[in-house]
């Protein structure tokens, strides 16, 4: 129970200002927006993994090469010794790289073969994109896209600043004013040594910025010395004339869980500006400081003479090397020691700051039974949802045997192991892999009941931590859906307990408000909802014109659909099946397709069943192109797979047949044996006729029957994907569902084409492989599907 008490508290206490998944969806303007999360962040932030974001500026232009890439390497490594993920962030190509490829850092960095590569703050990142060029991004540009992604710790060098005469040419540094709307910690030796310190840090304190000096003291320092001579109580003479008290380092912190709670106690007051946090450079570099400091003012002196301080931001790149010179190589020692420094200390915080998170906290409450809808961002300006998916959302608890433990004591005692908590449920995971593939945080409504408990606030926040709309979660004073489940060692299930009432209480009228609300295009709903809540939903949507998709869920609740199918049977337009699409697997086919063959339904000797299934009218062609079919490979790699003969043998396409009147589009998961798609179209429309026709003709595992006018039948079969390395088999299905749905939401009639179909199987498909090689129940790397 302890653990368990802890994996939850852990789990609630998970909240990032915008996470990986929202970085491309619910924070950027277009779903399509240049941008990439490396799929090892992203699984990280998705993850509660603490991340470092680390700037590439000091690999295009603050480093030669090959030094440069090998000091990137170095930080990445650094930070990995923390326990930390590192996030480095660049530009290839006209698109932002959350986290480098080992190829494309070495690319930044060999400016000899790549010269055009820029230096990329604000004001040069849509220039940059635009152009599709490459770029290092500046502290500004990175502190951007680390915010972005909800990373709250950034590593580098120095900051930039107001310039040694600033008052005069304003020339101050972007960083600054960035600090000001990026809730990011910014580690680094303080600010740049070719700066105005002083005024630099009476800009930040203007600006709002808090600045902590990281060590004993407060002593600010000074880049390549560890004090500035800044801090409380004492005075600077700037000139002959003036004279000014330094309060602008008020504070210090000595340990990273200290930095760490800083960064937390903003993110709770919801406060949108950063912390600048000042290291000093490590003691055994403090002696060569002043000399090179030395080195520094008469370089900042050789450039205000030769007009070099009046040329932007070349001066920066200029100082640095001309110092470098100087110093014969001392400088650029120097600089090597306090990012190294930084680093270290940036995944420390970053590793403090999760166990921050990870606390317990102290549960709320809300007054009285009656539903209340959760609030969501999304309440401010209401934004009609495409797709409502409807049905259970469930936390999932696995506790795993450790491999080598003995089984015979799993039953009267306890065993070492993993205990694992990850968010669940059909329809949520339908809905989040619908989110990911869309790439749109508007598009994909979840209507699903939780609990005003530690499940359902659990539930709330990490909807929003992923971006999603959170806006049709309903409070319930039942207790939200929990799956216990046991597994030995080597994952296969030994027992469970599903704890799923909640779903089956939702009534049909809170989800008809909200899709009264949003008349959205689609409505999916699992079978984890009452048939009464099912009937109501399959009514109003037929009512309304809305495409439905039916998710069977499971063998015993597959057959839920029936009673909907039943009651609309007799007033059904014979051209519109009562369900649009259903997507079950082979067992659940043929439980749908027994029962309903059986009282009390009876569907296949209802009048209407005779009626399209005298249009189909499927004769001898259709047995013998079904015969041809049979004899084709499940997969033209893998012979061991066999035929496609089940579709024969097990009645798969007898079945699917005798569906399509109430379900126009059936999408048959065949697991290792690919998938299977039949469907019922029109064939009023000649180009699409004869796109099908051509597809039969070609003899690739593809069936068309003509029957009477304005009817055609079409069977399908699609090889599987190869996979390896599976993790987890939870969620897998309901990935390939969500992949259809968000093609089917792009492009709504785009099962009725050849080349779009082969396309929406093709990736679900792949998004059912990627969520198999992940421990969570939707892999997030369904955010980098194109669709």
């Amino acid at each position: 129970m302890t653990i368990l008490t802890r994996s939850i508290s852990t789990c609630l206490a998970r909240k990032s200002q915008i996470s990986s998944a929202r970085l491309s969806t619910a924070t950027l303007a277009h779903p399509n927006a240049p941008l990439d999360i490396h799929p090892e962040v992203q699984e990280a932030l998705a993850t509660n993994k603490p991340v470092v974001a680390l700037e590439t500026t000091l690999v295009t232009h603050g480093f030669p090469y090959p030094t440069n890439y090998s000091l990137a390497s170095d930080l990445e490594k650094i930070v990995r010794s923390t326990g930390s993920v590192p996030a480095t962030i660049g530009i290839i190509g006209g698109r932002v790289k959350i986290g480098l490829e080992r190829s494309e850092l070495e690319w930044l960095a060999d400016r000899a073969n790549n010269p055009s590569v820029v230096k990329v703050s604000r004001r040069d990142i849509a220039p940059t994109i635009g152009a599709q060029m490459d770029g290092g991004t500046t502290c500004s540009a990175t502190l951007i896209f680390a915010a972005l992604a909800g990373i709250k710790v950034f590593a580098t060098g120095g900051l930039g600043g107001v310039h040694r005469g600033g008052q005069d040419s304003m020339d101050i540094s972007a960083d600054l004013f960035e600090l000001t709307r990026c809730p990011v910690g910014l580690v680094s030796s303080g600010i740049k040594s070719i700066l105005d310190i002083g005024r630099t840090l009476e800009y930040l304190e203007t600006l709002g910025v808090p600045v902590v000096t990281y060590g004993k003291t407060r002593d600010f320092p000074s880049f390549f010395t560890r004090l500035s001579g800044f801090q409380v109580g004492k005075f600077l003479l700037t000139s002959l004339r003036e004279a000014y008290l330094i309060i602008q380092v008020p504070w210090n912190v000595d340990s990273p869980s200290t930095a760490a709670k800083l960064l937390h106690t903003q993110w709770q007051l919801d406060m949108d500006n950063g912390i600048l946090i000042a290291a000093p450079i490590p003691e055994e570099h403090e002696k060569i400081g002043s000399s090179i400091q030395q080195a520094v003012d008469q370089a900042v002196r050789e450039s205000e003479e030769n007009g070099m301080s009046k040329r932007g931001k070349e001066v920066t790149p200029w100082l640095l090397s001309r110092i470098v010179k100087l110093t014969r190589g001392e400088s650029l020692n120097s600089n090597v020691a306090l990012l190294k420094n930084t680093a270290l200390i940036g995944g420390q915080i970053a590793v403090e700051y999760q166990k921050i998170l990870s606390e317990p906290t102290t549960p709320t409450s809300t007054p009285g039974d009656k539903p209340q809808k959760v609030s969501s961002r999304h309440e401010d300006s209401f934004v009609p949802a495409r797709l409502a998916v409807v049905g259970s959302s469930a936390i999932d608890i696995t506790a795993q045997a450790s491999k080598g433990s003995d089984p015979n004591l799993a039953t009267h005692s306890t065993v070492p192991g993993s205990v694992e908590m990850t968010l669940g449920g059909v329809a949520r995971n339908i809905a989040e892999a619908s989110h990911r593939v869309t790439r749109d945080s508007n598009s994909t409504l979840l209507l699903s009941p939780v609990g005003n408990d530690a499940f359902g606030r659990l539930l709330e926040d990490e909807t929003k931590t992923i971006g999603m709309r959170s806006d049709g979660l309903v409070k319930s004073k039942l207790k939200t859906s929990v799956c216990n489940m046991f597994v030995d060692a080597e994952g296969h299930l030994l027992t469970g307990v599903a704890d799923m009432g909640i779903t089956e209480a939702f009534e049909g009228t809170a989800v008809l408000e909200h899709l009264q609300k949003h008349k959205p295009a689609i409505v999916a709903f699992d079978g984890n909802l009452s048939h009464a809540t099912i009937q109501s939903v399959a009514n109003f949507c037929y009512s309304q014109g809305i495409k439905t998709f039916f998710e069977p869920t499971s063998i015993t609740k597959s057959t839920s659909i029936l009673q909907s199918i039943q009651g609309l049977v007799s007033t059904m337009d014979p051209t519109v099946a009562p369900i649009t699409f259903a997507s079950p697997n082979l067992l659940e086919l043929a439980q749908i397709y027994r029962v309903a063959r059986e009282e009390p339904y009876d569907l296949m000797s209802h009048p209407m069943w005779w009626k399209i299934a005298d249009n189909m009218a499927l004769g001898q062609q259709y047995r013998t192109d079904l015969e041809r079919l049979a004899r084709k490979a499940v997969s033209t790699v893998d012979p061991s797979k066999g035929t496609l003969s089940f579709m024969v043998e097990k009645g798969i396409a007898s079945m699917a047949v005798n569906l399509l009147p109430f379900i126009q589009h059936l999408i048959i998961k065949c697991g290792e044996l690919g998938v299977v798609v039949a469907m019922r179209l029109s064939a009023t429309d000649s180009s699409k006729a004869s796109a099908w026709k051509q597809e039969h003709d070609r003899g690739d595992r593809c069936i068309v029957a003509q029957g009477k006018p304005g009817e055609m039948v079409v069977m399908k079969h699609f090889p599987p994907l190869p996979v390896d390395d599976i993790m987890n088999v939870t969620g897998a299905g309901d990935s390939f569902v969500g992949s259809v749905l968000a093609h089917l939401l792009r492009k709504p009639l785009s099962v009725d084409e050849p080349k779009l179909l082969e396309a929406i199987i093709d990736t679900a498909q792949q998004a059912a492989v990627l969520t198999l090689k992940s421990q969570r129940a939707v892999s997030p790397a369904l955010s980098d599907l194109q669709i």
